[in-house]
C-alpha cells in the first residue's frame, strides 16, 4: 500500500515538472510597455506667477521675488531679457502674468499691442557715460563718441531700453552716423554691455547708473539737457490667469518696500524731485 502511494506520488510530481517545463520553454518572453503617468507638480501655497522683466532689473527683481513669496506664499518665476525680445515672447506665448520693462517706452509698445493695460511707476534708469578706469580717453560728453578710433559699445536699439535712449541722445546732435563708425558691438541686453565695459573691451558706452561698478569703470554724468532718463513701470498682462496674484505682485513692486529694494541697488525711486522734468 505504501509502495502504491509512493508510485502515484512520483507520477504526479513528474507530470507537474513536465508541465512546468513546457510553460517555461514554449511561452515567448513578454515585454510590457508602460506609459508614464504625467507628473503634476503640486502648486505652492498661494499659487505661482511668471514675470517678464528687463535684464537690467535682475538684481532688485530677484530680491523682490523672494520677499513677495515670503509674504504671500506666491512663487515668482522670471523671464529676463531685452524688452523688445520679451514683447515678442509675450506675443507668441500669450502666457505670463506681469511685465516690468526697463522703461515706459517699452511698456507703451506692449500696451499698443494689447499685452498690458495700466502700470505703476517704480524707479528711474539714469543713463551715464561709462568709461575705462581713469578715463584715459578723456571723454566728457556724448559728442566725444564721434572721435576717430574710439571703441564704443552700445545696447541694441531694437532690443534694449538703453539702446533706444542712446539713439535719441545721438540723434539730438545729429551725430548718429559718426558714432556708428566707432561702434564695435551692440548687445541684446544691458547686462552684456556692462560685462564688455567691466572687462575693458571698449573705451566708452552708454550704461545706466545702477550698472556702474566704481571699482571697474568710471561714470561721466550726462547733463539733464542731453540725457534721456527712463522710468521703470510694472503692470499686469491682459492674458494672465492669475489676476489677483499678479496685481498683488505689481502692487508690491511699486510699494515703499519694493522701491527700497531698487534704491539699495542704485536706482533712484519714483517720484524724485531731481527728475521732476522727466515725463514717463
Amino acid at each position: 500500500m505504501k509502495v502504491e502511494h509512493l508510485s502515484l506520488l512520483t507520477v504526479l510530481l513528474v507530470a507537474v515538472a513536465l508541465s512546468a517545463a513546457g510553460c517555461t520553454t514554449t511561452q515567448p518572453p513578454v515585454t510590457t510597455t508602460v506609459t508614464p503617468t504625467p507628473q503634476v507638480t503640486a502648486a505652492q501655497p498661494g499659487g505661482s506667477i511668471l514675470v517678464y522683466a528687463g535684464a537690467g532689473l535682475k538684481a532688485p527683481m530677484d530680491e523682490i521675488g523672494v520677499l513677495f513669496t515670503n509674504k504671500t506664499g506666491v512663487s515668482v518665476h522670471y523671464t529676463y531679457g531685452g524688452s523688445g525680445v520679451l514683447i515678442s515672447q509675450m506675443n507668441l506665448s500669450r502666457q505670463g502674468d506681469a511685465f516690468v520693462p526697463g522703461s515706459t517706452v517699452e511698456f507703451t509698445t506692449a500696451k499698443n499691442q494689447g499685452l498690458v493695460n495700466s502700470s505703476q511707476l517704480v524707479a528711474y534708469h539714469v543713463p551715464v557715460i561709462a568709461v575705462r578706469k581713469g578715463n584715459p580717453e578723456g571723454i566728457k560728453t556724448i559728442q566725444d563718441f564721434t572721435r576717430p578710433g574710439l571703441k564704443v559699445a552700445l545696447g541694441d536699439a531694437n532690443a534694449t531700453a538703453i539702446g533706444k535712449a542712446a539713439t535719441k541722445m545721438f540723434a539730438k546732435y545729429n551725430i548718429t552716423a559718426d558714432v556708428e563708425k566707432n561702434v564695435v558691438t551692440r548687445t541684446p541686453t544691458i547686462n552684456e554691455l556692462t560685462v564688455i565695459m567691466n572687462t575693458g573691451q571698449a573705451d566708452a558706452a552708454i550704461l545706466t547708473l545702477d550698472q556702474v561698478s566704481p571699482d571697474k569703470v568710471d561714470a561721466v554724468t550726462i547733463p539733464a539737457t542731453d540725457n534721456v532718463v527712463l522710468v521703470v513701470p510694472a503692470g499686469v498682462t491682459t492674458f494672465t490667469k492669475e489676476t489677483l496674484n499678479a496685481q498683488k505682485f505689481v502692487d508690491f513692486v511699486a510699494s515703499a518696500e519694493g522701491k527700497a529694494v531698487f534704491e539699495e541697488h542704485g536706482f533712484p525711486v519714483y517720484p524724485d524731485p531731481q527728475f521732476a522734468g522727466v515725463k514717463p
